[in-house]
């Protein structure tokens, strides 16, 4: 069975190399012709090609395709990122930048992948569990010194 599907906008164009799923498992789509200001919050796999701005939430796949324009804060399983995006990406799996991206900003997550032709213009912190960068901030446990048994 085939999950249902929302397409917002117009007909939208798949390169073959934006990601290897088929449309029909995209649950929802935000068309190229779209433009969306919000939150957004999701189950399942997304794809935009249009214009957002806003949040992105979801603990699964968020695809943003090579025409898409993307001003915002994501908080994503994994992401595949063809298109332009600036803002926060924070994954709690993967973050895949597939040329032509153009990324601004930070970027969080356990695993990164950068094809050659990507524009990647911020910062990258690489952690395997979500709020680890505070508990690596923490100083480690130093034992207690042992005690001189020479007597002196």
């Amino acid at each position: 069975m085939v999950p249902p599907m929302a397409m917002l906008g117009g007909k939208r164009d798949e390169p073959a190399n934006v990601t290897r799923l088929k449309a029909q498992e995209f649950h929802t789509v935000l068309a190229r012709e779209a433009r969306f200001s919000g939150k957004l919050t999701f189950e399942g796999v997304v794809r935009i090609d249009g214009k957002f701005d806003g949040e992105v939430f979801t603990d699964d796949l968020l695809v943003i395709g090579s025409g898409a324009e993307v001003k915002a804060n994501l908080n994503v399983g994994s992401a595949e990122i063809s298109g332009t995006v600036e803002g926060e990406i924070r994954a709690s799996t993967s973050v895949e930048l597939k040329a032509p991206a153009r990324v601004k900003g930070t970027i969080i997550t356990p695993a990164l992948v950068v094809e050659r032709g990507v524009t990647f213009d911020g910062h990258c912190q690489m952690s395997t569990v979500a709020g680890s960068e505070k508990a690596s901030a923490r100083p480690a446990s130093v034992p207690p010194p042992v005690p001189d048994k020479s007597g002196t």
